[in-house]
């Protein structure tokens, strides 16, 4: 079992939270990067618009998700509008590259 995390944007967010969370990015992806070290999460970006659409990580369990979470700057400085965490059991298909 996996667990997938969204950060949620908020929808009334002014142009100085923007500024704030831009501020933010390099104490989150430092952050990011030394978590990332221990295998625990897969995979982590934005979506199309991320100011309107937000992101998602995908970890190896919730726990690794929830300690990602509780220690990112994003989220301890108060930058995130809403977090979710869900339990993913996903299908797999083998590589069918060469077919």
């Amino acid at each position: 079992m996996f667990a997938v995390s969204f950060y949620d944007p908020d929808p009334d967010a002014s142009p100085e939270r923007f500024q704030r969370i831009a501020e933010a990015y390099p104490r989150h992806r430092a952050y990011l990067d030394e978590f990332a070290k221990g295998g625990e999460v897969m995979m982590i970006g934005t979506f199309g618009e991320p100011m309107t659409q937000g992101s998602m990580a995908v970890f190896r369990s919730r726990e690794a998700a929830e300690r990602f979470r509780d220690g990112d700057p994003f989220v301890t400085e108060g930058l995130v509008y809403r977090s979710r965490i869900l339990d993913w059991d996903p299908l797999v298909f083998p590589d069918q590259g060469s077919v």
